[in-house]
């Protein structure tokens, strides 16, 4: 009889469910719309996004969906978990501020839509940062897909060590996404001054 998921060693995990990137897929799109949607009905009021590196259409990616739902800080995150459990999702990993869940995980290994879904308070979002960056910057997200190609099969059956052989670089442009969005919002800050200002001699 095979085992449960919960009753694996995190070794056994990793070799049922090994790292696999694929060029991008269209149906991405929709899978995270259609999930959305789901999600808007259980979690209402969320701010949900696709994030990952399959919301980015010029890279290869892990064939499956990260999706983040922000909710409001005087929400209870352990107060959706059972909400959550009871539309397929596993929780993987919880604390105060966050809680990490998976769906599409089976005893057989992957199924056809898989989904990672983080649930956190609202601002906590670096994620969307970076997804914007490597939109809006595509010579640096094919520095990132070469980045991955290359971690890929080094390690194949160990998540933790392919996630932090990727930090560096994503906590680099992370941070340089956010210093550009504040310049940005400074400018802008800057000059709706400025126009109060004139108005108030004309």
């Amino acid at each position: 009889m095979a085992k449960k998921l919960s009753e694996m060693s995190l070794e056994e995990l990793w070799r049922l469910f090994p790292i696999s990137l694929t060029e991008h897929r269209d149906c991405w799109k929709s899978w995270y719309a259609e999930e959305k949607n789901a999600l808007e009905k259980i979690i209402p009021n969320a701010v949900i996004n696709h994030i990952g590196s399959t919301a980015i259409s010029s890279i290869w990616a892990k064939p499956i969906i990260d999706i983040l739902v922000e909710v409001p800080k005087k929400c209870d995150l352990a107060a959706f978990k059972n909400l959550l459990a009871e539309n397929g999702y596993i929780c993987m990993s919880q604390s105060a501020a966050r809680l990490s869940f998976n769906k599409g995980y089976t005893e057989k290994g992957f199924a056809e839509k898989v989904f990672h879904l983080h649930l956190r308070f609202i601002g906590d979002n670096d994620e969307l940062y970076f997804r914007d960056y490597l939109v809006e910057h595509p010579d640096i997200a094919r520095e990132y897909e070469k980045l991955k190609l290359a971690l890929w099969k080094k390690f194949e059956h160990d998540r933790d060590g392919y996630t932090a052989a990727k930090t560096e670089f994503v906590q680099k442009y992370t941070n340089e996404a956010k210093s550009a969005r504040k310049s940005c919002a400074d400018y802008l800050a800057f000059d709706i001054r400025a126009e109060i200002v004139r108005g108030c001699f004309k």
